[in-house]
């Protein structure tokens, strides 16, 4: 194995390695190798419900746009009488 072969093997083992470990959570600390604990994210599932309601938010407000305007005037109507 020439010394060029060796380097590019060296570089290869060092990425899939590295690869690995990202893979399977490991981070590199000051001293060894801690394990990240993968569990769901309260804040990703905040967000989640939050995007979910915008959007049947705005289909509602699609379908009021897109509908003729007698539909559109009983739908207000039906909105102020249930206020």
């Amino acid at each position: 194995m020439n010394p060029f072969e060796m380097v590019v093997a060296i570089v290869a083992i060092t990425a899939i390695a590295s690869v690995v470990r990202a893979r399977y959570g490991v981070v590199r600390r000051h001293k060894g190798e801690d394990f990240m604990q993968r569990g769901p994210d309260p804040e990703a599932e905040r967000l989640r419900a939050e995007v979910k309601a915008l959007k049947d938010r705005v289909a509602v407000l699609e379908r009021l746009a897109t509908d003729s305007s007698t539909a559109l005037e009983r739908e207000f109507d039906r909105l102020r009488d249930r206020d």
